[in-house]
């Protein structure tokens, strides 16, 4: 998993930990579907067991597609091997024999609640449940054990009555997750991961939304031909498209008139269909699964090796079915249907090689990272528009603009390092616990993961040496990746993407004449916030008096600037640097002068918004960063030159980083740097 996405959220969980200490007793946490909600759960509900043992989870949990038995799954799992190991889970069944009393055992500290279980008549309601509630906390004539329960509602925006009659009784906090808090209900999010910031750490695949609502079925099943084999090729997974109908009577209108007319012209492609199985809605044209009980087709049919194509669901798919090798939604659409929304496109947004994401080539990391949809626009979902280099029969502006970029390099590259001499020399044996071990190297740097591997292989006797002095190797990597000196080296020469697409975020600004292009639009594109807007002002007016710029036609005076706003889709325009992991910065715009020096400019704001919040702590922990890393950048890559411009009200200060020195600079001063001969 790329550190990005480790760190995301790992600052979360801590967000919420933040948060769980003060006096607020209800919480909500707001993650998009696919971005790891389940693991930051444990991850949090560890560290809160870790440091007060006198406390007991109890999630709820809802029962469709057997998402209680899948969270206890990843809870007992992340116990077992060591990754959060004070998590001692405990799944509540009502599955007992006829003689036997329900009983919930009290000697777990996290307990998995199927929602649906906790209902009236059922038999967690005849006593059992409040019995356990009763022991557990003490609160039944001051007789129990005195234990703090925490009640964590999984998929909040589900109702949860029964539970919410007793809370007031039993529940000193309540922690709400979902990937759609109910705001009616007053979950306004205490602490939450938004989906640009999951697309940016390769947790969640960017959506393209297919705007046309006539779009024929067929358009969808095309599209996962175009892409089927590359899938397969690149990513070593079968992909697959979903088809979403509608529910009840209208759902069997749509599978025989339109939907199986279509794939019955594609008879290399193998479907399942799952929708009812009393009303003859169950069918698959794969001989051999057919023969499986139907229950256990969708078991099936999510494995990455899967050889089903497409899977055609009613709408009730939108919860508790996880299945990453999805790439592809198709929604049917019927004034009945209910509007496709972010549960529902959460299940093609996951990403397929999320745990070994970063070994995956640039190409194969682009297609892991799109979802393609057809359905309806959610209501809060942020339009995202294509973009495309300007290019003609004779002009490619590739050819134009070059940029050198950087990369950090692992401590195996360090001049006479060598991994046995890191780690023999100081072996003291300790025999710390094995899962305090496995937990410090799961939350260490990926480099150092693979230091472990490389020099233990399957030896477990080398695994303890190294885990034992892994504080001591931590140290040394830090210091080495810290030192750009030492760690950063000249990377590829690139450009701009041929195609790239940016999130309309508002903040517009008509940028005539640069590099980028909205096919049968205007020149008005979109800026990720207010101070973006005002310095592509400040580089559009640069550009056309000191900037390079390309003829296009022979004919008359018609050019293109070569500057442009830096979209980070499909961009390989980046410079790694070290905050607590390796990062890459993403410049947001590049300029070429007139006499072919590159200005690469990262916008910067200290001004306070309503829509924007600033954690200055971490603000400023990574602007000084950037500027240690561009001042090593711009030593390295002659003719590039390396700007931080922020804006403070209405002024701008600009660090700028040129031959390895820095400089603070006006924008009268850039100015005339950019015209300099």
């Amino acid at each position: 998993m790329l550190q990005e996405a480790k760190d995301l959220q790992q600052r979360a969980v801590a967000e919420l930990m933040k948060r769980t200490d003060g006096n607020k007793k209800e919480l909500t946490f707001r993650a998009p579907t696919g971005s790891g909600k389940t693991r930051m759960m444990a991850d949090y509900m560890n560290r809160v067991l870790t440091a007060h043992q006198n406390i007991v989870f109890l999630v709820s949990t809802l029962s469709k597609g057997n998402l209680a038995q899948q969270n206890y799954d990843v809870f007992r799992s992340c116990a077992e091997e060591g990754i959060f190991p004070a998590i001692d889970a405990h799944l509540i069944s009502t599955e007992v024999s006829g003689e036997e009393t329900l009983f919930i055992p009290e000697d777990h500290n996290v307990y998995v609640l199927p929602r649906d279980l906790f209902k009236k008549n059922g038999r967690l309601m005849q006593g059992p449940m409040l019995n356990f509630l009763r022991t557990m906390t003490g609160n039944y004539f001051g007789i129990g054990r005195k234990k703090h329960i925490y009640l964590i509602k999984d998929e909040c925006h589900q109702a949860t009555n029964n539970l919410d009659a007793i809370s007031e009784n039993f529940f000193e906090r309540i922690i709400n997750f979902s990937a759609t808090p109910n705001l009616r209900r007053g979950q306004a999010p205490d602490v939450q991961i938004s989906d640009d910031e999951a697309v940016q750490a390769k947790l969640i695949k960017r959506v393209e939304l297919v705007d046309d609502e006539t779009a024929p079925v067929e358009a969808a099943v095309s599209k996962f031909l175009e892409i089927k084999q590359a899938y397969r090729n690149l990513l070593k997974v079968n992909p697959c498209l979903i088809i979403q109908i509608s529910n009840k009577e209208k759902a069997e209108e749509e599978w025989n008139e339109h939907i199986k007319p279509a794939l019955d012209k594609h008879q290399e492609l193998k479907w399942m269909v799952i929708v009812d199985k009393k009303a003859n809605l169950c069918d698959t044209n794969d001989d051999v699964k057919k023969k499986l009980p139907v229950e256990r087709w969708k078991d099936y049919a999510k494995s990455n090796g899967s050889t089903i194509d497409v899977i055609v669901f009613k709408m009730v798919i939108s919860e508790g079915w996880d299945i990453p090798r999805a790439c592809m939604l198709y929604q049917v659409r019927d004034t009945r249907s209910t509007q496709l929304d972010e549960q529902v496109m959460g299940r093609v947004r996951r990403n397929p090689r999320l745990l070994d994401f970063e070994t995956l080539t640039d190409e194969a990391q682009k297609l892991a990272m799109t979802a393609w949809v057809w359905g309806i626009k959610p209501e809060n979902m942020k339009q995202t528009h294509p973009v495309t280099l300007w290019k003609s029969e004779s002009v490619n502006l590739q050819d134009y603009i070059r940029v050198k970029t950087t990369r950090l390099t692992n401590l195996t590259h360090k001049k006479g390092f060598k991994i046995e001499d890191a780690v023999t020399p100081y072996t003291k044996p300790v025999h710390t616990s094995i899962f305090n071990l496995y937990t410090k190297l799961a939350r260490s740097e990926n480099d150092v993961q693979n230091l472990c591997y490389t020099y233990a292989h399957d030896d477990i006797s080398r695994w303890w040496t190294f885990m034992e002095q892994i504080d001591r190797i931590r140290k040394l990597y830090g210091t080495y990746i810290c030192d750009y000196s030492q760690s950063m080296e000249a990377d590829k020469e690139t450009s701009f993407p041929v195609s790239s697409s940016y999130v309309d975020n508002g903040n517009h600004n008509e940028c005539e004449d640069w590099v980028w292009c909205r096919k049968g639009k205007s020149d008005t594109f979109s800026f990720d916030s207010e101070a973006e807007r005002r310095w592509a002002s400040v580089l559009e007016k640069l550009a056309k008096k000191n900037g390079a710029k390309v003829r296009i036609n022979m004919f008359d005076e018609d050019y293109r600037y070569l500057w442009g706003k830096n979209f980070p889709h499909n961009s390989e325009i980046k410079y790694e640097y070290y905050l607590n992991g390796i990062h890459a910065s993403y410049p947001d715009f590049i300029l070429k002068d007139k006499n072919g020096r590159i200005h690469i400019f990262e916008v910067k704001s200290v001004n306070k918004s309503a829509s924007v919040q600033i954690n200055e702590e971490e603000y400023n922990l990574k602007v000084n960063e950037l500027k240690e890393c561009y001042k090593v950048c711009s030593s390295l890559l002659p003719n590039h030159v390396f700007y931080l411009p922020v804006e403070k009200e209405d002024s701008w200060d600009i660090y700028k980083y040129e031959e390895g020195k820095e400089d603070t600079i006006s924008v009268e001063q850039l100015k005339e740097n950019i015209n300099q001969d």
